[in-house]
């Protein structure tokens, strides 16, 4: 017992016991710690290919070495792609927002220049450079794995993080500066759920920590599921909203109205008599 004592009185009996607390921390951490995002796994001629791809279409912009191109004035060309990872570059190609046709406030989605295929490989390419979030699969798509509830849940989701700028159906809205939150009308669940993981543009990012993989899924499920569903009230008027709706009303109901009134008064009998 005096020994072990006169062991603990050890000047660096304080800083073995601290290694030793780290040791323990660390390791818990690395254990229970959510996986790292990091590059997808690609062979070596898909990052060649998509490299040579990236020369050609994309290096005017965003630099040779995808770092970026500063511009005199401080700003840029093209931001850098270090680290975007290959869920980045998966959504805005494959959506055609990339390569932009012209300098905008916004780049907005057209027919994709580049096959699923160079896609694929551009990805590959930009994943290869810095770990990175990779392209979502069958966990965050596959919705038929998605109950009533889920949906349900998945509702829930959308209208308290997505209603204030894509609009409760997802019919999208306008925003400040000339930007605006696109529709969700036509986008394939893969695209929306690289979208929730990568922040595209002005919408923030939504990390699987903060919404998991399954809960993501389920804010899809329910997008599709409204989308898809019938008008059972007639005309939707574009899902817009109440303002549209009441907008709507006032010009051709209130509107149809007083031309009816004017008509009216016009071809009267006591008009005829006069």
């Amino acid at each position: 017992m005096r020994k072990l004592s006169t062991r603990r009185r050890h000047p660096l009996a304080g800083l073995v016991v601290l290694l030793m607390a780290l040791l323990v921390v660390g390791g818990v951490y690395t254990a229970v710690a959510p996986k790292p995002a990091t590059a997808e796994t690609a062979t070596t001629n898909d990052v060649e290919a998509g490299r040579q791809l990236f020369l050609v279409g994309c290096a005017s912009c965003h630099g040779k070495n995808a770092a970026g191109i500063e511009t005199k004035r401080g700003g840029n060309y093209g931001p850098t792609l270090i680290g975007v990872g290959a869920a980045s570059v998966d959504f805005q190609v494959g959506t055609g927002r990339m390569p932009m046709a012209q300098t905008a406030p916004q780049a907005p989605r057209k027919t994709p220049v580049y096959t699923a295929e160079e896609t694929r490989q551009l990805a590959a390419y930009i994943a290869s450079l810095s770990p990175g979030p990779a392209v979502p699969d069958g966990e965050y798509t596959d919705l038929d794995k998605a109950s009533v509830e889920d949906v349900r849940e998945g509702g829930e989701l959308f209208r308290s993080n997505c209603t204030a700028c894509h609009n409760s159906v997802g019919a999208g809205g306008a925003m400040p500066g000339g930007k605006y939150a696109p529709t969700l009308k036509g986008v394939s669940a893969k695209h929306i759920a690289e979208a929730m993981i990568t922040g595209p543009q002005q919408m923030p990012v939504f990390s699987d920590d903060v919404i998991t993989p399954e809960d993501k899924r389920n804010i899809i499920a329910y997008v599709k599921q409204v989308q898809d569903q019938p008008n059972y009230g007639g005309l939707a008027g574009g899902g817009l909203g109440p303002v549209v709706d009441g907008l709507f009303t006032w010009v051709i109901g209130i509107g149809g109205l007083v031309i009816a009134a004017i008509w009216i008064g016009a071809h009267g009998a006591r008009v005829k008599k006069s």
